[in-house]
């Protein structure tokens, strides 16, 4: 009888650990997701692309499920102030926004392009047009990237003032493109004669040069700017120090031919993103836009 007890007993604890071994996994399985949202750059279809082999490689390398949420530049913020979002991948002048507002924590930065991790802003006129100086822009049409580009708006608006070039009373007119590579069709406008200045970043000029888009003789560069800190991933202030610790190391120990599995599919990591790698993130290499969003009295810093 007592070997019975004790059997039965044994079969009890044997059930309980085994209900209990169901129960943490199934806490695992149910855990919410951690939503990293990055910033569309060209299109969509491209963003995609591009970043679903980092958000598979983040929960590869910290055992937690990373969910991409792709927005549109306009849509960061009521991204992150509705709580939407545990980390971003934003262009640097969208991260200080997020920064100044929300106290989002920068991680790393995004290395692409002669300047590492770091990005310039040009402006350029055809060749073949005479125009080389501020000067010669007087009374000239100018197309610009988006409004909240740092190196296809921002740093050329700072140019122009510093130079005493006042854009809104010295140009006859200047444009901002819609819909997708914006910075391409600054190029081509200027290219094909549409615009008689152009704002671009000088990594778009790199790459569309290296691809034989364009040929670089084709241009003058009358001015470019400083470089400056390129994208950026930031987490969020309420996000687990220790999670965002480890998003940090995973990334900046990512190597260029490490791999992972997305739908079935092995790709580069970092090939399928566009980037050379990822550089640890300064607060203080980020004051030199900064300087200009104030001075361009642009946002978070705008005064009215």
């Amino acid at each position: 009888m007592k070997k019975n007890l004790l059997f039965a007993l044994c079969i009890g604890l044997l059930l309980l650990a085994g209900c209990k071994g169901q129960d943490t996994s199934q806490t695992k399985s149910d855990e919410k997701p951690i939503r990293i949202g990055y910033m569309i750059c060209d299109s969509r279809v491209e963003s995609e692309a591009r970043f679903a082999p980092i958000t598979a490689y983040l929960s590869e390398k910290t055992g937690r499920r990373f969910e991409m949420i792709l927005a549109n530049t306009y849509d960061f913020e009521d991204l992150v102030r509705q709580k939407k979002v545990d980390f971003v991948h934003v262009n640097s002048l969208i991260a200080i926004v997020l920064k100044e507002k929300y106290g989002i924590n920068f991680l790393t930065v995004d290395i692409r392009g002669r300047y590492g991790y770091k990005a310039s802003g040009t402006i350029i006129a055809r060749r073949d047009s005479g125009i080389k100086t501020f000067a010669d822009m007087r009374g000239k049409s100018m197309v610009f990237g988006p409004a909240l580009a740092p190196f296809g708006y921002m740093a050329q608006y700072y140019l122009m003032l510093e130079n005493g070039f006042d854009p809104e009373t010295d140009l006859s007119y200047y444009a901002i493109p819609w819909g997708s590579a914006k910075h391409e069709k600054v190029i081509y406008g200027v290219y094909f004669g549409r615009y008689d200045v152009g704002a671009a970043p000088r990594i778009d000029l790199d790459l569309m040069a290296e691809t034989g888009k364009i040929k670089m003789d084709d241009f003058t560069i009358i001015a470019e700017s400083v470089p400056m800190p390129y994208c950026t991933i930031g987490a969020m202030p309420d996000v687990d120090p220790a999670l965002a610790t480890k998003v940090q190391e995973t990334l900046l120990n990512l190597k260029k031919d490490e791999t992972v599995l997305v739908d079935g599919e092995v790709l580069k990591v970092l090939k399928r993103a566009l980037i050379d790698g990822f550089a640890k993130a300064n607060d203080s290499e980020y004051d030199p836009i900064r300087e200009r969003l104030k001075r361009c009295n642009m946002a978070p810093y705008t005064k009215y």
